[in-house]
Formats: C-alpha cells, structure tokens, sequence
C-alpha cells in the first residue's frame, strides 16, 4: 500500500480522508484533525476552528501544538503539565498532540474508510494507534486511539476546537447529565501577564446559565459567544452512570449542530475553554475570538499529570481525574464528534437518544422538536479499558 502524499493545509503537512458525506484533513505533527467538512456534497458544514496564525509566514517561538493549533487533537497527558510527576516532563497535551504521526496505512471498502496512524512515545514508553473512521452517509468522525504497553496513571483528552459564527449568544450549549460544575480553581489568565478572566475561580454551578463572575453577578456558559475580551475556563463532571454522554453546540440561525459523544468511563468530563479574546501576549495577541474548546477529557481541569494523578479537589469529591493504564492489557479510548444541518427553528439540544440497535440517535430540542441522523453509537463501546481501570489520585 502507498503512503499517500500530504498536503500543505493552513500551513501543516496533513494527510486526507473522505467519505461520501465528510472529508478531513489530519495534520503530521500533533495529529489534529481539520479542516473537516460534514455535508459536503450540500451545505459543506466546517465547525472547527484553524488558529489565526496557522499559515503565518513568521517565526512562532511556541511548542509545536500552538504553531498546528486547530480542530480536535488527542492529548496524552491532556493539560499544561507545568510539573513534573515522578520525573516525566510532558509538554502541553503530550507528545501525542506535538509530535509527527506516522502513516499505517488508508483503506476503503464497504462504505467504510480507515486511516491509521502510529506513534511510540518516549516520555512514558508505549505505543499509540490513531484510527479515524469515516462512514459512508454519516455525518460523524469516529476517532479510536489505542493505548498499548503504558503503565500507571494518566489523564487521556479530546481537545476538540470550535469556532462560533461572529455573532453574540449565535451557539446554544448543552450537555447529557452532569454532577458537578466548577470554575476553574485559579484565575484562567492574570493581568499581569496581559490576560483577562472574568469568572469566579473555584465556583461551584448546578446550571450551566447561572455561574458566579469576579463581578459579583453571574454568566450564562450555554450561549456563545459571550463575554468578549476574557479567557475562561470550567469543567462540567458526566454523571458516571450514563452509557453515553454527549456535548452539543447548536446554531439555530445557521441551521446546523454539532456534538460529540464519549464514554464517562474513559472520558470523564467536559472541559470548557472559552477563548474571546482575553489573551494579549503572541501569538494570540487578543485575536483569537469566538473559540470555545468543548473537550472531553479525565483529569483535573488543563493542570496535567501532575494534579491529575495526585489527591486534588475533585477527587476529594469522589470524582475521577486519571485512569491507570496496564502493559498486561491495551487502553482505548473511542469518542464520535458530528455536525449536522437542522431545519429551520431547531433550537438547543434537550436530549440525545440512540436507537434501540446503536444505528442511530435522535436529538430532540427544547420545544420538542426532533432529528434523527445515522451513527454508530455501538463505536465507543468497541475498545476495552484496562484492567486497572480508574485511578483515585495519589
């Protein structure tokens, strides 16, 4: 089989796969998965976001996932990882979203394309298959990374990056049942280092409409975009009991949504990264507007290994920040991420319910009303976690 050739998009070498409804490009270095476009023999539906800096002819003295910053990336550690944890020095979400990928092979045939991509890493020994999966008539990314020959804790993540039309309150957020909503435990940006925050670090919400601010009142995280000129960042827990949990951005004026589904036992949250400007300092020198980061991760908000697999807040509350990883038996890791056009007056998500075989899901809204869409929902049941399962911090 031939090692297909890879183009320049938005600046970056990527590799590319196409079904008869979507078709994606994924980048060498760090693996991040767009432009995609759903639809796109009709209305050529591209939700993702491509930083403004990606075709820059200039110098970025930044880690490599900040030069290719774009759509969804696997991140293994997911976060900062500003501390080491027990000498292991990770950059920013892992060598897994900074490092090249490289080609295993691309195939097609019965209405299914595979591409799959490999990486050893070298900071914690083992070995990462990437799988994205492309459906004939679905409007879906099915992604898989298999986790071979790692030991001990680590907080896996799905970076998946949005850019919302210029326009306040244009998307309408929505999650599957969550037990827990906090701000993030420090101010997201500081002054100091020319960057603005705006909500109360540390709050806790029961509703994603009512979250407290540093100005005394509150904000409304399910609309977007919303507070230009901050940075902000909170974590929304999945009830673990869910068989599916699910995020979803819906745009009523443009007549689409997005959403994203992924298994609570693997990926226990849904972080948010709202980006409105509020950074000042290069590259994003207060240009990077109407992003928000819908991602699903296990780990203690973007802090990394180090917080995530020591005692933190959120596992003092009984919730899960890293799993444990096992050379006896293979992690995977499955997550689906979809857009879809809606007809006109479809409002925000209420509900995401897949049929009775997992051959499809219908979202319904808040008024009642109702899409049903083909996807294999049975996907993120596919892998199998290892046997260590979740780890309590320590």
């Amino acid at each position: 089989m031939k090692t297909p050739k890879l183009h320049v998009i938005a600046g970056q070498p990527s590799w590319s796969i196409r079904s008869s409804t979507v078709e994606a490009a994924v980048t060498q270095t760090g693996g991040h998965v767009a432009p995609v476009v759903f639809d796109r023999k009709a209305r050529r539906l591209q939700p993702y976001s491509i930083a403004p800096w990606a075709a820059e002819d200039r110098p970025i003295l930044q880690p490599q996932i900040i030069r290719v910053l774009r759509g969804d990336f696997f991140c293994l550690p997911f976060g900062g990882n500003d501390a080491p944890y027990r000498g292991e020095r990770h950059p920013v979400h892992g060598e897994t979203a900074n490092r090249d990928w490289r080609f295993v092979s691309l195939a097609g045939g019965g209405g299914e394309h595979l591409l799959r991509l490999r990486m050893k890493t070298t900071l914690r020994p083992g070995t990462v298959d990437k799988t994205l999966r492309l459906v004939d008539g679905h409007n879906a990314v099915y992604c898989r990374h298999t986790l071979t020959g790692f030991s001990g804790p680590m907080n896996p993540g799905h970076h998946a990056i949005l850019r919302f039309p210029d326009e306040e309150g244009s998307g309408l957020i929505s999650t599957s049942r969550f037990v827990h909503g906090q701000v993030y435990v420090q101010p997201t940006e500081r002054p100091d280092q020319r960057g603005y925050s705006c909500l109360k670090p540390g709050a806790v919400f029961t509703s994603m409409r009512k979250v407290p601010t540093v100005f005394g009142g509150t904000a409304d995280l399910s609309r977007y975009p919303a507070r230009r000129g901050f940075e902000d960042i909170a974590i929304l827990v999945a009830d673990p009991s869910l068989d599916v949990a699910w995020v979803a951005a819906s745009f009523p004026r443009q007549r689409y949504v997005w959403f994203a589904l992924h298994d609570p036992r693997t990926l226990a949250s849904t972080l948010l990264w709202m980006s409105n400007g509020g950074r000042h300092y290069p590259p994003w020198s207060g240009r990077h507007v109407n992003v928000i980061g819908l991602e699903q991760i296990t780990g203690f908000f973007h802090e990394g290994l180090n917080s995530s697999a020591r005692p933190n807040s959120l596992t003092r509350r009984g919730l899960k920040t890293c799993l444990t990883l096992s050379p006896a038996r293979p992690t995977t890791i499955n997550y689906i991420m979809t857009c879809i056009p809606t007809p006109t007056g479809f409002g925000r998500v209420r509900s995401l319910t897949p049929n009775r075989d997992k051959t499809a899901v219908t979202l319904t809204d808040e008024k009642g009303r109702k899409i049903t869409t083909p996807l294999d929902v049975a996907w993120l049941n596919g892998g199998q976690l290892s046997a260590g399962g979740a780890c309590s911090g320590r």
